[in-house]
């Protein structure tokens, strides 16, 4: 049964990079102690919540999450590739919603979410694809430029429905990231791109920037990026096979030591790809009583496509907050999942 909820809490406008330190918080549905629920070495699992699965606020599915941001106030953004944008109050309940569109008033397939440091959001879509800017109140504001090997094809490479997906801003907010989710036509299987967007300052306009390389592990694609304090990367690579289940790895990848492949028209399998260290298979976390709606390893893996981070302790120790997409079906949840997440020395 769905829960339905309503509120005339309107989207307020203030709000700085989530690197601000400020976290979003709720009580988990499952809970444990980091030293108790060690997924690996260096990511705990701190607790999982499926509150929201099968909500509806003001009329609107809180489902089909692709995204999460961080405000300073101490609530959270979650994108719907549906179009919508929900704020999720400290108790990560819905208190807001908007509808973004695009330049044509169509909706979008929305799929990763920044928050700047003058409270709007950039938000990556994968259909165009594009990367657009809105105002707190959904308003379009713009849109950035895109290489052409990005587009669609035929008028370019990437393929439908897996271009750009995850987005995410440098910790000094003079950097974007997108990243497409699987390699583009013509590129070897599982070298994926992730392309740059930059600006002398934080208010000034983004233009592109160089374009890295990634490797995926096979059969994986890659739903979400996210920025560190020391400006690594977390990515999470996902995959789903029939009668197994989900595939969920959490990586660290380092953009400082990549190359710019925006002039390389093929990646091929020797493209010089970002060094990448393996964090946790989330396989390996503990259940702490989930129940799955279909097969799966580890009945709390689900979709997962978005994540967050939402405090840091130095550059190293992260809170991260991760988020499965239900694609609104009755076999998938909507479920958060909180992690405790040590990186390792950069260069090790």
């Amino acid at each position: 049964m769905r829960r339905t909820l309503a509120s005339a809490v309107v989207l307020a406008a203030a709000c700085t990079l989530a690197a601000s330190g400020v976290a979003a918080s709720a009580a988990p549905a499952g809970t444990a102690s980091p030293a108790t629920a060690r997924c690996s070495g260096a990511v705990a699992l701190t607790g999982f919540s499926d509150h929201l699965d099968e909500t509806v606020f003001e009329g609107r599915a809180v489902a089909n999450l692709s995204a999460l941001a961080p405000r300073a106030d101490g609530s959270l953004l979650a994108l719907s590739d549906r179009s919508e944008l929900f704020t999720l109050d400290r108790e990560r309940e819905p208190a807001a919603a908007v509808t973004l569109r695009d330049e044509a008033g169509a909706e979008l397939d929305s799929e990763g979410l920044v928050v700047d440091r003058d409270g709007t959001v950039w938000v990556s879509s994968e259909l165009d694809p594009s990367v657009r800017h809105h105002g707190t109140d959904g308003a379009l504001l713009g849109s950035l430029p895109l290489p052409d090997a990005l587009r669609t094809a035929p008028a370019g490479r990437a393929r439908e429905n897996l271009s750009l997906e995850g987005l995410t801003l440098s910790a000094d907010g003079l950097t974007l990231f997108s990243n497409v989710e699987e390699e583009l036509l013509g590129d070897a299987d599982g070298v994926l791109r992730i392309q740059t967007w930059q600006r002398p300052d934080p208010s000034s306009p983004f233009a592109l920037g160089v374009q890295h390389a990634y490797r995926a592990d096979p059969g994986l694609g890659v739903p979400e990026l996210l920025a560190t304090p020391d400006g690594r990367l977390l990515v999470v690579e996902r995959g789903f096979t029939a009668q197994v289940g989900n595939t969920v790895r959490l990586y660290v990848a380092d953009p400082a030591a990549g190359s710019d492949v925006g002039a390389v028209e093929h990646l091929a399998e020797d493209a010089p790809v970002l060094p990448k260290t393996l964090l946790a298979d989330l396989v390996t976390c503990p259940t702490l009583g989930a129940v799955a709606e279909q097969a799966q390893l580890n009945p709390l893996l689900d979709n997962v496509e978005g994540a967050a981070v939402l405090s840091a302790q130095g550059d190293r120790r992260l809170r991260v907050l991760l988020v499965s997409d239900d694609n609104e079906r009755p076999t998938q949840t909507t479920r958060f999942y909180d992690l405790d997440v040590t990186l390792p020395v950069r260069g090790t």
